[in-house]
């Protein structure tokens, strides 16, 4: 009975870290709808299927964006994607946009954001040659923060056409992007404390050639730190 209870006992203290941290852990997506997401500046499609939120091109419209109606500020935010080849994609975080056409001034810029436009930074998800999948783009404002072309290790991590895992981290203004568990974007910045995450199809201008491409996202999952 003595080592029947000491085997229970180191079981459940085994067992129980791993329950403690995905207890920290909160779904973004229920795989079943959109409930929690809502549609911003652009007009390509987005469903629910096979326990995935998949956005589609479509032509005439600008970049568009699946958003959380939820703001973020710390945390770690993990999700899996798949992206055909030709398919410009990306993760907004800590993003915003404007009710009204508004203009602000950024960098010593004057810069002008039309209504429901959104922008900040983004987790670039990039198939093209050049791979910088998990570089830190910042949408519609400074453009490229911390690209790839110099981190060979993160560009051979995106797996074309597959299942890629991505994890963000975000604390204070430190950002760190990782791509199949392979350190990728690593920056110092703090423009926006705060904001959206959004799933964005970019947009294909007037090319009705890429019309109707697809990229899926899976266990989106947020842990918020303090």
């Amino acid at each position: 009975m003595l080592k029947t209870n000491l085997f229970l006992a180191l079981t459940a203290l085994a067992i129980a870290p791993l329950h403690a941290e995905d207890a920290a852990w909160t779904p973004l997506f229920n795989g079943k709808d959109l409930t929690g997401w809502e549609q911003h500046s652009g007009k390509a499609e987005y469903r629910v299927e096979d326990g995935c939120v998949v956005g589609k091109t479509v032509a005439g419209t600008g970049n568009s964006f699946m958003c959380t109606t939820k703001q973020y500020g710390n945390f770690i935010l993990e999700f899996e994607f798949k992206v055909p080849a030709g398919m410009n994609s990306g993760v907004q975080f800590r993003s915003q946009y404007y009710t009204t056409d508004t203009e602000v001034e950024i960098a010593g810029k004057k810069k002008k954001f039309p209504a429901d436009r959104v922008h900040g930074y983004q987790f670039e998800i990039d198939p093209s040659t050049r791979a910088w999948t998990a570089g830190v783009y910042d949408e519609a404002r400074r453009g490229w923060l911390n690209d790839l072309k110099d981190n060979e290790a993160a560009r051979k991590a995106f797996k074309a056409e597959e299942w890629n895992k991505a994890r963000i981290e975000c604390n204070g203004d430190s950002i760190k992007t990782f791509l199949n568990g392979v350190p990728a974007a690593d920056l110092k910045d703090s423009l926006t404390p705060k904001g959206l995450i959004a799933l964005q199809v970019h947009g294909i201008g007037k090319n009705a050639e890429a019309a109707g491409k697809e990229i899926r996202w899976r266990n989106i999952r947020i842990q918020e730190l303090p």
